[in-house]
């Protein structure tokens, strides 16, 4: 046997979850995409942790790609946290985001292009 009341319950359960994942985009859309933190958050909080969590992934792509570490030199902080806000998420992994930024500071002018593969034929040169 069926109880209606369980349907009910299961129907509420579901848009109590669909909520909570609302939610929770709205919290990590704040930490990651400058989004407004949602109402019921300090603000500044918010700020606080969206600029640690930028700085993790800039360590993070420091250590991925230390090319592009140099190519920045002493403006690798702003140019991560320009780089961050241009984007409307992080990619979907670490080496993702390090390869993503240093085609971004290469579209800038401040990384050389890829180094070309050499020929096969060139190995054959004096």
């Amino acid at each position: 046997m069926t109880d209606r009341r369980g349907t009910a319950d299961d129907e509420g359960l579901g848009e109590a979850r669909r909520r909570l994942a609302e939610a929770q985009g709205h919290v990590v859309a704040a930490l990651v995409a400058g989004a407004p933190a949602p109402q019921g958050f300090d603000p500044e909080r918010m700020r606080a942790q969206a600029s640690s969590l930028v700085a993790k992934r800039r360590g993070i792509v420091a250590r991925i790609r230390p090319d592009a570490a140099a190519a920045a030199g002493p403006d690798l902080a702003a140019e991560f946290a320009a780089y961050a806000r241009s984007r409307g998420e992080p990619p979907p992994n670490y080496r993702t985001d390090a390869n993503d930024f240093a085609d971004w500071l290469r579209e800038r002018g401040r990384m050389p292009g890829p180094p070309r593969k050499p020929r096969w034929w060139s190995r054959f040169l004096p």
